[in-house]
């Protein structure tokens, strides 16, 4: 197996990954939507109102002679190749604490080093789909259960439906009572439902399925009561329905997310996620989303935090002489104290790379919110630390030179949140990023 490592916004020299050419050319300079259609679970869904990651992102970009990469981290294959998008704070390519540190905070997930140390990639792949089903089942299921109509066979003498002759002539000569009859029934008992049931007990024999389950007890329960026709002899049947079936309207976001989690999960075993045919598999992350969640459990108790890609506490710019809302904006934070507001962006990015259109960004931001100060949070792998840039009024014209700071002080603070380096090992290294999370809630007054 011919493997390669890359870290998010970060290049690479083509020659570099020639062993995994094959894999690159199928993914280079390709949208994640397109991705997604060929076979990539991408997390988390993808919102038209998501402004750091978009269908139309290009997940490895060709420039010159290297690649290039963005936000998105994970794991692609291609046959017997294999590319890991590491996180750029990876302090080697067998142990980037950073990303698994994130996706416990963010996604409760177990930490990946101890429960599996040797595991090969394609393992630890498998593994990561196992870790987000109990929170794609827990939002979704938010919802209520996915009801949907369906035609049930019945053999009794209750007759309720359309009478099957021919069912009803194989089953019922000679004749006992009973009538063979199709009835069409409103039910949760439904194949989608069957197909999750199906994935909680293969998940159950896993040797960490326990503990992947118990965060969602109350949810596994109630499956399992409603799914009263499951019967484990039935799997390849249900994940074959499903494949045909697949929900498509929009509603059914949470649920449509779910279905492909299960198929993919369900069907390791059997194809390898891919391995041995032609199409690409894999799982991707969006960085940018799981950095601006775990800046959120540090500082949630001062923010009030929208989500553009769960259409959560949703804000307008404007209003029309009718004072109808228009220019739907989604700020990472907003203070909650109205006396002394303060706007938070949490930007994934590089430092360097936090300019132009970011500023308009967080200086509209504040003046819709009348925020005096404002924020980016950024991850940083040398000492951290802030700068801060009042905003300037006046113009430089020849006929007018009065630039200077405003005596109102705009300011907006570039907060460098630190990234442990050379850490001996995890648990090291989550006690130095538990002293970064403790200055963060101390600029804030949090604690």
């Amino acid at each position: 197996m011919a493997l390669i490592n890359i870290n998010d916004n970060s290049n690479k020299a083509k020659g570099d990954c020639s062993l995994i050419e094959p894999l690159i050319n199928r993914i280079v300079n390709k949208t994640l939507k397109k991705l997604e259609e060929e076979g990539i679970f991408v997390f988390p869904e993808i919102l038209k109102d998501s402004e750091d990651i978009t269908k139309n992102q290009i997940i490895v970009k060709e420039i010159d002679n290297c690649y290039c990469t963005g936000n998105v981290m994970g794991f692609i294959g291609y046959e017997d190749k294999r590319l890991i998008i590491g996180s750029r704070f990876a302090e080697s390519k067998d142990s980037d604490y950073f990303f698994q540190y994130i996706l416990n905070k963010v996604l409760e997930f177990p930490n990946i080093v101890d429960l599996k140390t040797d595991a090969n990639q394609d393992e630890k792949l498998f593994n990561y789909l196992i870790f987000i089903f109990p929170y794609l089942l827990k939002r979704a299921m938010r919802k209520g259960i996915y009801k949907v109509y369906e035609n049930h066979e019945y053999n009794d003498n209750n007759i309720k439906g359309t009478i099957d002759f021919a069912r009803h002539i194989k089953l019922n000569t000679p004749f006992i009572g009973n009538i063979a009859y199709n009835q069409r029934e409103f039910t949760r008992d439904n194949k989608l439902m069957e197909l999750i049931r199906h994935t909680i007990e293969f998940i159950k024999i896993k040797s960490y399925g326990t503990v992947v389950l118990s965060k969602v007890k109350d949810e596994v329960k109630r499956v399992i009561e409603i799914t009263n026709a499951y019967n484990y002899y039935d799997r390849n049947k249900i994940i074959d329905y499903n494949l045909r079936k697949r929900l498509r309207h929009a509603y059914y976001k949470e649920y449509i997310e779910l279905q492909q989690l299960c198929l993919l999960i369900l069907q390791y075993r059997k194809h390898q996620l891919g391995y041995g045919n032609k199409r690409i598999y894999g799982i991707l992350f969006d960085g940018a989303w799981m950095w601006e969640e775990y800046v959120n459990t540090i500082i949630k108790d001062k923010f009030y935090h929208p989500m553009n890609k769960g259409s959560k506490y949703p804000q307008e710019l404007f209003c029309d002489e009718n004072e109808k809302q228009s220019g739907l904006i989604y700020p990472d934070f907003i203070g909650k104290d109205i006396q002394n507001r303060i706007i938070a962006d949490a930007k994934y990015k590089p430092v360097d790379h936090i300019r132009n259109k970011d500023y308009l960004q967080v200086l509209a931001y504040m003046y819709r919110f009348d925020s005096k100060e404002g924020y980016y949070i950024y991850p940083d792998n040398r000492k951290g630390g802030q700068t801060r840039y009042e905003l300037l009024q006046g113009a430089k014209f020849n006929t007018e030179k009065s630039v200077k700071s405003r005596q109102d002080k705009i300011v907006v603070v570039k907060y460098g949140f630190k990234i442990p380096q050379n850490s001996v090992d995890y648990k090291s290294f989550e006690r130095s990023i538990a002293e970064s999370e403790d200055k963060l809630q101390k600029e804030f007054g949090i604690g």
